[in-house]
């Protein structure tokens, strides 16, 4: 699964589950991406600062 449709999943579902996180991390470290990707990650970023999209990490956090 490429960085595009993991983001394009979250957007749509509005959360942010730990595996896609996690698969997030490895294909940003470990794969070389398209400028799409890097955009995508970027908008994903922004609408988690912004509360658009919920991170299941930060939730388990007391």
């Amino acid at each position: 699964m490429r960085i595009g449709e993991i983001v394009q999943q979250t957007l749509k579902t509005g959360y942010l589950s730990i595996e896609a996180e996690d698969q997030l991390r490895l294909l940003l470290q470990t794969t070389k991406y398209q400028l799409e990707d890097l955009k995508a990650f970027m908008q994903l970023q922004q609408s988690a600062m912004t509360g658009a999209v919920i991170q299941e990490s930060r939730k388990l956090r007391p």
